[in-house]
């Protein structure tokens, strides 16, 4: 069984990530795709983040329609900092020794590697599957000097760039400015009826 995992904040889910996770399930022929949404993200920490409850729910409302896609809740559930390589031993502990995991990334994300908890265990526990970014390319060459054997574990996606954020996403809420059609219809609504961002 391929599983698909998509950790991230998602403050708020956009169509960006469901977009990508599409293009992953679809191109790597993936069984179904996690979405998991980060506790405390420790990559922004001191950053102000939205409750998990409301992240949380705007993903379900986000793939509630898609039978491939799941909600993890691991990260949140978990107290302290959100580690890639701790979400990946739990899923491995639900999921057992038949499902092959790849996680989800972007272009940009990946250079961070190396800075990551355990980057080295990560590399035997998946594969990393990577989406283009408009930003510049990351040496291949210097992350594998940190990470080796990186260079032999990632899949490139073949798909659009897609340079839609979370951040212009609150960015325009702030300044009342639409995002209809940059997050799902039912995200939307619920960002407006329960004023997330207000």
């Amino acid at each position: 069984m391929n599983v698909g995992i998509l950790g991230g904040t998602f403050d708020p889910i956009h169509i960006g990530h469901l977009i990508l996770a599409e293009e992953a399930r679809v191109q790597l022929r993936f069984n179904e795709i996690f979405f998991v949404p980060a506790g405390q993200p420790w990559l922004k920490a001191g950053r102000s983040i939205t409750p998990a409850f409301h992240r949380v729910e705007m993903v379900r409302r986000a793939i509630v329609g898609n039978p491939h896609f799941k909600l993890c809740t691991l990260e949140v559930e978990r107290s302290g900092p959100s580690y890639t390589v701790d979400t990946l031993v739990a899923l491995r502990e639900q999921l057992g020794t038949e499902a092959n995991f790849f996680f989800i990334l972007g272009r940009d994300t990946l250079a961070d590697l190396p800075s990551w908890k355990e980057p080295n265990r990560l590399l035997q526990m998946c594969h990393f599957v990577v989406a283009p970014r408009i930003s510049p390319g990351i040496n291949l060459d210097s992350l594998e000097a940190s990470v080796p054997g990186i260079k032999n574990n990632i899949i490139q996606l073949d798909m659009p760039v897609i340079e839609i954020s979370s951040s212009v996403i609150r960015q325009r809420l702030a300044q009342g400015l639409s995002i209809r059609y940059l997050v799902p219809h039912e995200v939307e609504r619920y960002i407006t009826e329960r004023k997330v961002y207000s």
